[in-house]
């Protein structure tokens, strides 16, 4: 130990006064912080503070009189007991006799624990004799592995090895009973992880491929072979020297990363949270401008826990057959190359991947070929990890390889269990060179929710689930076209490359459009197949774009929308990329709101496809259509047209264009059972359309009626998806919005009413409403967001000017922005609202107070009004 540090031991226990300690345990902070600043073994720092806390708990021990007790043990359990003490981590203690404390000493111990918890010491404690111990531990597999690494610190020997005889594997959870729990404990943490460590703020320590992991491995080996450490298991013949070595990078590389953490945060928490992964990655000397020493980081990060993942998996299988005997008797050929054990695929020679590399995709072949398959046999993983490492070139470069990929791509199950393997054993970034650079990418935004690679492979098996039973339930637009596409490895392509060129700079879907071209020539599909794949590629993000931040009922927007398109074939691949892109970015991000416009833009391209681009839509036709079957409507509920008649007189044209027959019967339903009360009708839809709430309201018409309602529905959580604001000929607001609670669900129905009245009274005060400023969140203040305002061409069918804002996504801010129009005197006809991520990307129909599209000068100056007003969030 350095000469430096103030060691607990050299103190006689009479000096280990509450300030005393807080100066030791203050310098032992420091100490530590230097010497990892300074690059000194990971090992060795998390051993010290072990070392270091032993020597302080003695003293105590001693200062509070419990070491008079011959029979008191004080033990060392969790990470403790193992010698590992991060900076911040718990300090698990078994106080251990072999009978019940006395209440003298019962006083003791507690003044003993309560002056650790005045030191701010993360304590974990618990009071036990050897009886209680096994008791707990028989009916826990977590306090019976505490029990297994618990460790002496101080006190009675002969208690302690009472302890250790106790939980010897012939009494206390045989290793047979031991593994068994252990594996089922870690499939139900990774489950509580989905599965997955590719998460945007992982938890460094619980998440699949994590620290855990590699503890479940000690554990097993030290229940059932003695193994105190993880080198003893190369000498059992369970790790290879390499694998060793490689494990304990894999250890070293996460204990650095835990280490900085509780540098930065100064307290036990293990997860990787965006506000915390800038200062982390400094503390761990990653570097480069902007984002990237967090890219550098988190992408060491992922690379790591899948090599973990790898090991774990591999390891529990060989201890699977060593502990239990699981040893598949039920071995039968599949071809000469490959055999089945059980339900895993192994390889008969074991240089085959050595001497043949296309025997690799040989062997995912005949995971796609076998259903009964759930995975690669122990022995033929170890192989395929080697065989991987002594690759001199990418497997794409060779033309048996090239045909094998294809056949892949072509097969029903190509792109389930076999891609999911390839992707996991690394086999997609050893065959093309593109899928490598991506391995690990980071998309530092709060909009997806894994890195490239991740997200990539999830797109691809939504589009595999597409066309299961599934499907049909849970999309049934995308089962019925995908089940009918003649070539389903053209949409698969298309996935694997719509992201495969970010990371690099520039635009990622042109990029990644020349990559999928070249692919897709190389490996001998068609020219005319080939540009479908890069069409697709360099325009993944349109139908969103369009569906989600366009007026899709705009005649001009689905004519321009169709002619980019330009066939019926490629709507259908776009829209079935689209929906999957979709739902593989987070898990939340899905709703029936962005089904419902996606679905409406499919069909109505659809049909202007089929009527042909030369021949756009009669819109007087639609009109008179939506009247009269809003009229039948309205007579089948006993409302006759001789009522209706005088208020549709009041509405303009363009309301019986941009209304459905139902919205048109329901407004008219509404309004003239309202007759003329003063006071603002406001109706939500009780069934849900559109994948929201549909709130409508009709009231005289006033200043930043938008504002107030935005407002409004701000105060009650709530969140505006759509906005649709017309004004009829005698000036009263017809205004429609759709509504969705935080979690993307229409409103509850339990609040339908009382957000009725808020929103009434709200109407009925003409007084500018408070809005509130709040700061962002934890997660937004990690953004910069610029503050954006650009104007489109003026809409040529309404001639009014549409407006793109994008802005950090803060409390209150539709309210805000609906306060600027105002101010200004402006009009607002529809608002489209995207919400991003950490931003929203919002689009605005706008006339000036004459209603007349703006002018530059208007422009000029609702830009700079809009920038001032949300730059108070401190964001430029």
């Amino acid at each position: 130990m350095d000469a430096n540090l103030l060691a607990p031991a050299l103190l006689t226990p009479d000096q280990l006064s509450l300030a005393k300690c807080k100066e030791i345990l203050a310098h032992l902070q420091d100490w530590l912080e230097q010497r990892f600043n300074a690059g000194d073994d990971i090992m060795e720092l998390v051993a010290t503070r072990s070392q270091h806390m032993d020597q302080l708990l003695t003293g105590l021990w001693r200062r509070h009189g419990l070491d008079q007790d011959p029979e008191l043990a004080l033990v060392a359990v969790g990470g403790y007991g193992r010698g590992e003490l991060h900076p911040s981590s718990d300090i698990d203690l078994l106080i251990l006799s072999h009978s019940p404390a006395t209440p003298e000493l019962g006083e003791r111990i507690g003044s003993f624990i309560t002056l650790l918890w005045d030191l701010h010491l993360e304590v974990g404690h618990s009071v036990r004799s050897v009886a209680e111990c096994v008791e707990e531990g028989e009916k826990d597999i977590t306090v019976a592995t505490n029990l297994i690494e618990a460790r002496l610190i101080t006190g009675c020997y002969d208690t302690f090895a009472a302890l250790t005889r106790a939980t010897a594997p012939e009494r206390f959870w045989p290793s047979q009973a031991f593994f068994e729990a252990k594996r089922k404990e870690q499939e139900a943490r990774h489950h509580q992880y989905q599965d997955t460590s590719y998460k945007l703020e992982p938890d460094i320590k619980s998440s699949p491929g994590g620290l855990r992991d590699i503890q479940t491995i000690s554990w097993v080996a030290r229940r059932h072979f003695g193994a105190a450490t993880l080198s003893e298991m190369v000498s059992h013949g369970f790790l290879s020297r390499a694998e060793y070595r490689e494990l304990l990078d894999c250890q070293n590389f996460l204990w650095k990363l835990r280490f900085a953490l509780h540098m930065v945060i100064r307290r036990s928490d293990n997860r990787l949270l965006f506000d915390r992964q800038r200062a982390v990655a400094t503390a761990l000397g990653f570097a480069g401008d902007g984002n990237e020493p967090i890219e550098q980081m988190m992408k060491r990060f992922y690379q790591t826990v899948r090599r973990v993942a790898e090991l774990n998996e591999m390891l529990l299988q060989l201890f699977d057959e060593a502990i239990l005997g699981h040893i598949a008797m039920d071995v039968r050929m599949l071809t000469p190359e490959f055999r089945l054990r059980g339900r895993l695929i192994d390889v008969v020679r074991p240089d085959l991947f050595k001497q043949e590399p296309a025997a690799i995709l040989r062997l995912f072949y005949q995971i796609a070929a076998h259903p009964q398959i759930s995975g690669i046999y122990s022995t033929t993983l170890r192989q395929l990890r080697d065989a991987r490492r002594r690759l001199s070139g990418f497997l794409c470069e060779r033309a048996d390889c090239r045909r094998l990929f294809m056949m892949l791509m072509r097969h029903p199950r190509g792109c389930d269990l076999a891609l999911t393997l390839m992707h996991r054993y690394g086999i997609l970034a050893a065959y093309f060179p593109q899928w490598s650079k991506i391995v690990g990418q980071m998309q530092f935004d709060m909009f997806h929710a894994y890195p490239v690679d991740e997200h990539t492979h999830r797109l691809l098996k939504n589009i595999y689930l597409f066309r299961e039973p599934g499907g049909r339930r849970s999309h049934p637009l995308c089962h019925e076209i995908s089940s009918r596409l003649r070539k389903p490895e053209l949409l698969y392509l298309a996935a694997l490359f719509h992201d495969i060129a970010k990371g690099r700079g520039g635009d990622h879907s042109e990029l990644g459009a020349e990559d999928a071209l070249a692919f897709c020539l190389q490996h001998d599909l068609d020219k005319s197949d080939a540009r479908l794949v890069s069409w697709l590629v360099r325009q993944h993000l349109l139908m969103s774009v369009t569906a989600q931040r366009r007026d899709i009922y705009d005649p001009d927007v689905i004519r321009e929308f169709a002619t980019q398109v330009r066939d019926e074939l490629r709507l259908d691949y776009l829209y079935c990329l689209t929906v999957a892109d979709i739902c593989a970015t987070n898990d939340h991000l899905w709703n029936d709101w962005k089904g419902s416009l996606l679905r409406e833009l499919y069909f109505v391209t659809q049909k202007a496809l089929r009527l042909g681009l030369e021949n756009p839509p009669d819109l007087r036709l639609r009109i008179r259509e939506n009247k009269l079957q809003a009229r039948q409507l309205l007579e089948q509920l006993d409302t006759p047209y001789e009522r209706v008649k005088p208020l549709w007189a009041r509405f303009t044209a363009d309301y019986f264009l941009r209304h459905t027959p139902e919205q048109i019967a329901w407004h008219s339903r509404h309004i003239l059972a309202h007759g003329d009360s003063n006071r603002p009708l406001v109706q939500i839809s009780q069934q849900p359309g559109r994948g929201g709430s549909e709130l409508f309201i009709y009231s005289p018409d006033s200043p930043n009626l938008f504002g107030r309602v935005a407002a409004a529905l701000d105060q009650k959580n709530l969140n505006i998806h759509d906005a649709q604001i017309m004004t009829s000929k005698d000036g009263y607001a017809l205004d429609t919005f759709i509504v969705l609670e935080p979690d993307g669900q229409p409103v509850s129905g339990d609040r339908l009413s009382d957000l009725c009245h808020s929103l009434s009274e709200a109407l009925l005060d003409t007084t500018p409403p408070a809005i509130r400023i709040r700061p962002p969140s934890r997660r937004h203040r990690e953004f910069d967001v610029r503050t954006q305002v650009n104007f489109l061409q003026p809409q040529r069918l309404t001639k009014r000017t549409l407006m793109e804002l994008v802005a950090l996504d803060t409390p209150g801010l539709l309210a805000r922005i609906g306060a600027v129009f105002s101010r200004l005197g402006l009009n607002l006809h529809a608002a489209k609202i995207t919400t991003i991520g950490e931003r929203v990307e919002d689009f605005f129909s706008l006339t000036n107070s004459e209603d007349r599209p703006l002018s530059e000068q208007e422009q000029t100056q609702l830009r700079e009004k809009l920038v001032g007003e949300l730059n108070q969030d401190g964001k430029i």
